[in-house]
């Protein structure tokens, strides 16, 4: 009885390595870094993040391929992580600054997702707004 509930378990962990290996499609963005609150002029990178990823793990596969973009971000455990800074400027309540992010669609409309750095899928093509912001 063992024997026969084990080997369906062991052919399936046979199985379960190439799927986990298998090569996903990549979806190149661009991530646009837009500070007018001080004055500096925007900057475009380009990367790629595994079909229907996170852009969280986007932008973590940009700054690891980049020097010149750095950013970080606070977990919070109701809300999940949310976007702290970026290339070390960082919003803050006294200032009342943060970064929105913002989405241009391939079709040249721009959106504000309806959720953060760590939910949001982005499509091929899209570009990415991170903008240093007032509320």
């Amino acid at each position: 009885m063992m024997v026969s509930t084990l080997l369906p378990a062991a052919l399936l962990l046979l199985l379960l390595p190439g799927t986990l290996t298998k090569e996903s499609k990549s979806v190149p963005i661009e991530v646009v870094v837009e500070n007018s609150l001080l004055g500096i002029p925007p900057v475009t990178f380009s990367t790629q993040l595994v079909e229907r990823g996170i852009l969280l793990g986007g932008l973590k596969r940009l700054m690891a391929s980049n020097a010149n973009f750095r950013f970080t971000y606070t977990e919070d455990p109701n809300y999940g992580p949310y976007l702290e800074s970026v290339n070390g400027v960082a919003g803050n309540d006294k200032n009342r600054t943060y970064w929105e992010l913002l989405v241009e669609t391939p079709d040249g409309k721009t959106i504000r997702p309806d959720v953060g750095i760590g939910c949001y899928i982005p499509s091929a093509n899209e570009k990415i707004i991170l903008k240093f912001a007032r509320w």
